[in-house]
């Protein structure tokens, strides 16, 4: 054999090797396509599966697999793995149709109860799926405001002015505070308050830590008002005390109070004023509980209750001490005021909080005349 005849056969023998893994190598590949078509068709056979597991009613996949066209944040929220306690989730949740986000918003509330409201929808009882975020019709509103205005016995103070400024007037047996500086006329704005009652066939006490009996009674006399005859009629009573006295004897005090108020029937009571009986007490926290316990008695007594109280030096909207204006349901400040055009002081007087009571709260200027306390409520103090 030569060589060029050895070398052809060798180069046969080559190429029959290599069609021979051609072959081999084409049939492994086709068991390949086959073992994977195979696998897809599993694979589709377990999502279909699986997302008829989380599919809502509306057909929205859930934790499925995700097709080409999926939404990736279409089940977010919906299905079975919505979180627990978050109220209007469901199926149709955000993302599961399309659908308003909101659309059952107005439902789940249109049956929500809320104070002083009705199922009906009026005067806030909830919100009406009809109308969106809507709460009621006006009228019913109006209503329930008529309502609860009605269920409250209220009170004038007796101050030409500032009762128009107080709409409705004051709570009946609330605990009001008069809080001013020396000569603003907070024995006044008193006398004048217990004068309203008095005046109406009504009956009072006043009870003084500054001034005797005979100067109280004076004092109301030269304003025109009878009190010496209302004290004959056995309609009045004017009881002086010592502050230290009172201090040292509150607590049994607070209980003759109690049955002065009771037993005398008295309509209204002032206590002038209240900054002496707190300057009794060094300690803060002593003084406040004794503060705090003798203003809850006269509220338990049933009266209505008025306080007078010296301003702080360094802020006149608040008593000396800090204590009588968060004890008290309503407050009244009486100061002096320069407006920065005049060189005259003048008298204003603010509402500073009246409790269930809507009220002007602009100052507005008054004047102390010979009958008394008179507030220019059409008048602007600057």
């Amino acid at each position: 054999m030569t060589d060029d005849d050895w070398f052809e056969r060798a180069l046969d023998e080559e190429d029959d090797e290599n069609a021979s893994e051609r072959e081999t190598e084409g049939r492994a590949d086709d068991e390949r396509r086959a073992a994977d078509a195979e696998t897809d068709a599993d694979t589709g056979t377990d999502t279909d599966a699986g997302v008829d597991t989380a599919t809502g009613a509306d057909g929205s996949s859930g934790d499925g697999a995700l097709g080409d066209d999926a939404d990736p944040f279409g089940g977010l929220g919906a299905g079975t793995d919505a979180p627990e306690g978050n109220p209007g989730r469901d199926a149709d949740g955000p993302g599961s149709g399309g659908g308003d986000p909101f659309g059952d918003f107005g439902a789940e509330m249109s049956g929500a109860s809320f104070p002083g409201g009705s199922p009906e929808g009026g005067g806030g009882g909830g919100f009406d799926a009809s109308d969106g975020f809507g709460g009621g019709d006006a009228e019913g509103f109006e209503a329930a405001e008529a309502e609860f205005e009605s269920d409250i016995a209220r009170v004038d103070v007796g101050i030409e002015g500032l009762d128009e400024m107080v709409l409705g007037g004051v709570p009946e047996r609330s605990l009001m505070a008069v809080v001013g500086s020396a000569g603003t006329g907070k024995t006044t704005f008193a006398l004048q308050f217990l004068n309203e009652a008095l005046d109406g066939g009504g009956k009072a006490v006043y009870i003084t830590l500054e001034e005797s009996e005979d100067a109280i009674l004076s004092t109301a006399e030269e304003k025109g008002w009878p009190y010496r005859e209302y004290e004959t009629e056995g309609r009045l009573a004017v009881v002086a005390m010592d502050p230290v006295e009172m201090a040292n004897s509150l607590d049994s005090l607070r209980d003759d109070i109690s049955r002065l108020v009771t037993e005398f029937d008295a309509d209204r009571l002032v206590l002038d004023s209240v900054s002496l009986l707190e300057t009794m007490y060094d300690h803060p926290s002593k003084r406040r509980s004794e503060v705090f316990d003798f203003a809850r008695s006269l509220k338990r007594a049933g009266v209505t209750t008025m306080l007078t109280s010296e301003a702080s030096t360094a802020d006149p909207y608040t008593s000396r001490h800090g204590i009588v204006e968060y004890l008290a349901d309503a407050v009244f400040v009486l100061q002096y005021i320069r407006p920065s055009n005049s060189r005259e002081t003048r008298l204003g007087v603010e509402i500073q909080k009246i409790r269930d009571a809507n009220h002007s709260r602009e100052t507005k200027p008054y004047e102390i005349t010979d009958e008394g306390i008179s507030v220019y409520r059409q008048a602007n103090i600057f």
